[in-house]
C-alpha cells in the first residue's frame, strides 16, 4: 500500500468508524453465532500473494463485524464496560501512526514525561495523597502482580531476585473471597502458590471484616508464617464491595505487610469528591490500581498503578543492560523500570486526549448520570413484587434476582438464569451474573460511554416481559 491509497483507505475507514459509533446500538448487542461459524468463513491458509484492501475491508464487514459482541452498545449492561469516547479513539490512531516504543526517556522523551504528567493529574484529581506516584499499564492483573512481586522483593530484602526462593520461605498473602481472579492468578506467577491465599471473612455487605483480617495473620505469625501482603477491594467484581481501607491499612502496617487497594473498576468514582472518603486511610497503604479503561473513556488498554513509594518497585523491576544505558537515567523516569514489560505503548496521550476534552468536570458529570440512571432502576426492582437486591448499590452495579413463591434456591438459581439467558439471546441487551451467598444473581452495570434512560428502560421492558413469559412456564 503506497501513501496515496493509505490516505484514501484512512477516510474511508474513518467515515466507517464515525458512522458505527453514531449507529452502534442498531446492532445486536451479541452475535447469533455458533462455535467456529466465523472460523469456518476463513480461508485454511494465508494468502501468498497480497490482496487488495477493499475485499479485505469488505470481509472485515461481512465476517468480523457480524461475529463481533458489541461492547460500546449503549444496553451492554454485563461484566464492568470497556468504553471507549471519540477524544480516546483520535489518540489511538495517532499513538499507531507514531509507532513509539516508550521505554525510556531516551526512546520518548514527551511520552514519558506526558506519563508523569496525567498521572499527577489523576492523582490529584482522585484525592491520592500527594506524594505518591503513578504509573501506566496495560491491565490491573499486570499492575497488582507488580505490586505483589515488590512485596515479596521487600520483603525478602530482594534476594528472591537474586538467588530464588530458598525453601524456607512460607508467605502468605489475605484478602477477601470477593476479589477478582487476577489475585490468584498473580499469586501463581509470583511463585506464593495460591494455597497460601488466605480468603478473610466478608460481612453483610460483602467487605471485609478487619477483626478477621487481624486474627487471621496473628495465627498465621504463631505458625511460623511470614504475612505478605493484604489485597483490599475498592469496588469488588461481582457486588463492587467497599472493603474498610483505612482499617485494614492500620493493621498492615501494624503487621509491616505490604497493601494493595484494587479500585479496578470503582476507582474512577474517586473522580467525584463525594466518593472519595472511601479512601479514607490510604496514605499508609502502599500500592493502588484503577483502570481508566472500565468506566473513564479510555480505549482498552490503560491502568493506572499509584505507589507510595516507587523506589521499591524501581528496585525489584530495574534491570539495565549496556545498549540501554544512557546519560541522562538518574534525571529521568525509565518506565521500563516501573513493571513486567520492557516495551510500552504511549498510552499516556489517550488519557490525556480524554481529560483534555472532556474536562474533569465533563467526565464527573457522565459519570453522575450513570449513578442517577442506576437509581432509577434501583426504585423499579425495589417496587416489583417478587425481585430483590442482593448487595448494596454503592456505585452503578446492580445485583437483583427474581423470588419464586417455593422459596427453594436452586430452582431460584435456575429461573434466573434461564431469565438473564433468555434475554441475552434477544441481543437487545447484555447483562452477566455472579453468586452472592450461593444465590444466582444478575449484575446490571450502567456505565456505557453513550448510555440513556432510554436504554435502561427498552432493558427493563425487555426484563419484564421475558419474565413474565418464563414465570407463566413454572
Amino acid at each position: 500500500m503506497d501513501k496515496q491509497e493509505f490516505r484514501k483507505y484512512a477516510h474511508q475507514l474513518v467515515d466507517w468508524m464515525a458512522d458505527y459509533l453514531e449507529e452502534k446500538e442498531k446492532y445486536p448487542v451479541t452475535p447469533s453465532v455458533k462455535p467456529r461459524e466465523i472460523y469456518d468463513q476463513l480461508p485454511s491458509t494465508a494468502p501468498d500473494q497480497g490482496e487488495d484492501f477493499e475485499k479485505i475491508f469488505q470481509d472485515f464487514q461481512e465476517i468480523i463485524v457480524p461475529g463481533m459482541t458489541h461492547w460500546q452498545h449503549p444496553a451492554f449492561f454485563g461484566y464492568f464496560p470497556a468504553n471507549n469516547s471519540e477524544p480516546s479513539i483520535l489518540a489511538e490512531m495517532l499513538m499507531s501512526t507514531l509507532g513509539a516504543q516508550c521505554m525510556s526517556w531516551l526512546t520518548s522523551p514527551a511520552a514519558t514525561e506526558l506519563e508523569e504528567c496525567v498521572c499527577d493529574w489523576l492523582r490529584d484529581a482522585k484525592g491520592i495523597d500527594s506524594t505518591w506516584k503513578g504509573v501506566i499499564h496495560d491491565t490491573a492483573s499486570t499492575a497488582t502482580l507488580s505490586a505483589i512481586l515488590t512485596a515479596r522483593e521487600r520483603k525478602s530484602n530482594w534476594g528472591i531476585n537474586e538467588k530464588g526462593f530458598s525453601g524456607k520461605e512460607h508467605y502468605r498473602i489475605y484478602s477477601s473471597s470477593h476479589v477478582h481472579s487476577s489475585i490468584d492468578k498473580a499469586i501463581r506467577i509470583a511463585g506464593l502458590g495460591v494455597d497460601n491465599l488466605v480468603r478473610i471473612e466478608v460481612d453483610e455487605e460483602f467487605a471485609m471484616i478487619p477483626e478477621a483480617l487481624e486474627a487471621a495473620i496473628q495465627k498465621d505469625i504463631d505458625a511460623g508464617k511470614t504475612p505478605l501482603c493484604v489485597v483490599s477491594a475498592l469496588g469488588t467484581t461481582s457486588s463492587t464491595a467497599v472493603d474498610p481501607i483505612g482499617k485494614i491499612s492500620e493493621i498492615t502496617q501494624k503487621f509491616g505487610i505490604w497493601h494493595h487497594i484494587d479500585a479496578a473498576f470503582a476507582g474512577t468514582a474517586l473522580l467525584l469528591p463525594e466518593f472519595q472518603s472511601l479512601i479514607k486511610g490510604h496514605e499508609a497503604a502502599d500500592s493502588y490500581v484503577f483502570n481508566p479503561h472500565k468506566w473513564m473513556f479510555t480505549n482498552f488498554d490503560c491502568t493506572v498503578l499509584f505507589l507510595k513509594d516507587p523506589k521499591d518497585l524501581v528496585q525489584t523491576f530495574s534491570l539495565t543492560p549496556e545498549y540501554l544505558k544512557t546519560d541522562l537515567d538518574k534525571e529521568v523516569n525509565n518506565y521500563r523500570d516501573w513493571g513486567i514489560q520492557l516495551g510500552r505503548r504511549f498510552r499516556a496521550l489517550k488519557l490525556w486526549f480524554v481529560i483534555r476534552s472532556y474536562g474533569l468536570n465533563g467526565i464527573r458529570e457522565k459519570l453522575r448520570h450513570h449513578l442517577m440512571l442506576t437509581q432509577k432502576v434501583v426504585q423499579w426492582i425495589n417496587q416489583t413484587d417478587d425481585l430483590e437486591i442482593l448487595a448494596p448499590v454503592k456505585f452503578n452495579t446492580i445485583c437483583f434476582r427474581q423470588k419464586l413463591s417455593s422459596g427453594d434456591q436452586n430452582a431460584e438459581n435456575q429461573f434466573n438464569e434461564k431469565w438473564m439467558a433468555a434475554v441475552n439471546e434477544t441481543g437487545k441487551a447484555f447483562f452477566s451474573h455472579t453468586k452472592l451467598n450461593g444465590k444466582y444473581v444478575i449484575r446490571w452495570v450502567i456505565g456505557q460511554t453513550d448510555v440513556t434512560e432510554k436504554h435502561i428502560e427498552s432493558a427493563w421492558v425487555l426484563l419484564l416481559e421475558t419474565r413474565q413469559k418464563l414465570l407463566q412456564e413454572i
